[in-house]
């Protein structure tokens, strides 16, 4: 008999210990924890501990991130009661963009509106965009997040820094309805934003900004 063969004979037969339990204490195996010989009992244990200390670091990081998506939770809707409070629609994109600064601690945060109503053409958020800027910001099926290859949107950042990373969120009341803005988050950190991050919040702020800023459009 093989290895192989003695494997499957004990899985068919789950009683063979049960019938020889001296061998329990007789058999000696190589333990990686401690060095040395133990037997059959004590070498279970070990695997049993090895696998309850894996299962107490998974729920570790579990509760890390529970506690990490509350945290932005909490922030969300604190972001959106402040659009809510907002006194008047010229208010709302000063709120929207110094609030993700604010609660959400990002460096820099500004946008661009087009197509908006004759009574907001004459305000910061609705200065001319450069037709470039609009296709690129209609040719974002989702957030871009990555270095500043010299974008003019990054231009709009009013900073004495560098801008190093960007993430620019196009803003459209629905997948598929025209954009009519976009949203610039800025950070001297070339690491803040990168290619590699998630873009799953980014995208949810991008959609509750353009609902919030819907009101400016014609």
């Amino acid at each position: 008999m093989n290895s192989n063969d003695i494997a499957e004979y004990l899985s068919n037969n789950p009683h063979f210990f049960e019938e020889h339990a001296e061998l329990l204490a007789k058999v000696k195996l190589s333990s990686p924890l401690l060095g040395r010989a133990i037997s059959l009992q004590e070498r279970q244990m070990e695997v049993v501990r090895e696998k309850h200390k894996l299962l107490e670091l998974r729920l570790s990081e579990l509760m890390r991130l529970a506690q990490e998506n509350d945290a932005i939770t909490s922030k969300f809707q604190l972001w959106t009661r402040s659009l809510l409070l907002a006194r008047n629609d010229i208010d709302l994109p000063h709120v929207l963009t110094q609030g993700l600064q604010e609660i959400f601690s990002l460096p820099y945060a500004t946008l661009r509106l087009w197509q908006v109503s004759d009574e907001v053409t004459h305000t910061w958020f609705a200065q001319a965009s450069s037709e470039d800027v609009q296709l690129f910001a209609k040719g974002l099926s989702a957030p871009f997040c990555g270095k500043n290859q010299d974008f003019e949107a990054a231009s709009w950042i009013e900073s004495e820094q560098k801008i190093l990373s960007v993430a620019m969120l196009p803003l459209r009341l629905s997948e598929h309805a025209p954009t009519f803005g976009l949203l610039v988050l800025g950070s001297p950190d070339e690491a803040r934003f990168t290619k590699a991050m998630a873009t799953d919040f980014l995208a949810k702020i991008a959609d509750t900004s353009s609902a919030a800023l819907a009101c400016m459009l014609d």
